[in-house]
């Protein structure tokens, strides 16, 4: 990855495999961008069955139901998929090096992986994406709003979650090889921060917001491109 410590990052979660899981989703915060990600891949992947998408950046497999192959750069976090799905196709790999054959997928999705690198390799992972999918095929990931964080003057600390974006920053990238087909926000809301009495009627009305002119001001976006 061009200006990022790769190694750094590999390492790290390496070391957070084990407990990811726990410490990542079994909160508040997590469950409820569990179930925004989850209603969201519904919606888009009803009508593709799993043999034909791939999970990149699957991590720890919480996403590969939706999946039948998971790619990820870190063994460790592969091994814990492997045991929740030892059916599945896993494979170690990059956003920029995808193990599979040229126009072999419908679809691929990545959660919670882009805004850990730099325009340069978001760049390269969109060329590479474009070569694995069959013509019309869907790309789905995330990534911080940079309009969201210039908003409320987020400092960066280091590279955890460090891309950020807006929707005209991603097609100006995108370029002619990719039509950007639907975009939401995930979080509007900081939920769980919200009392647990009124939660349900803020869950109600951040699911609206996400949605609506005002979604590129949620904590993170996610595009859905297609493939020209």
């Amino acid at each position: 990855m061009s200006g990022h410590p790769e190694l750094e990052i590999k390492n790290y979660y390496n070391k957070l495999a084990q407990d990811y899981d726990d410490n990542r989703f079994n909160n508040s915060y997590g469950q409820y961008l569990d179930y925004q990600e989850r209603s969201f891949l519904n919606r888009v992947l009803k009508s593709i069955p799993p043999e034909q998408c791939m999970d990149l950046g699957c991590g720890t497999g919480r996403l590969l139901d939706y999946a039948h192959y998971g790619v990820d750069f870190s063994p460790e976090m592969l091994k814990v998929a492997g045991a929740k799905y030892p059916n599945k196709v896993l494979l170690e790999g990059r956003l920029t090096e995808i193990p599979l054959s040229n126009n072999a997928l419908e679809a691929i999705y990545s959660f919670h992986v882009i805004m850990h690198q730099d325009q340069a390799t978001t760049v390269q992972f969109l060329t590479e994406a474009h070569q694995k999918l069959k013509p019309n095929g869907k790309l789905i990931f995330d990534f911080p709003s940079a309009k969201r964080r210039k908003a409320v003057k987020h400092q960066q600390q280091n590279w955890h979650a460090g891309h950020q974006m807006t929707l005209s920053d991603l097609e100006n990238i995108a370029g002619s090889q990719w039509k950007l087909v639907s975009s939401q926000g995930f979080l509007f809301f900081p939920i769980h921060r919200i009392p647990t009495r009124i939660r349900p009627l803020f869950r109600a009305l951040d699911n609206l917001l996400c949605r609506s002119f005002l979604k590129e001001y949620a904590s993170y976006l996610v595009v859905v491109l297609e493939k020209r």
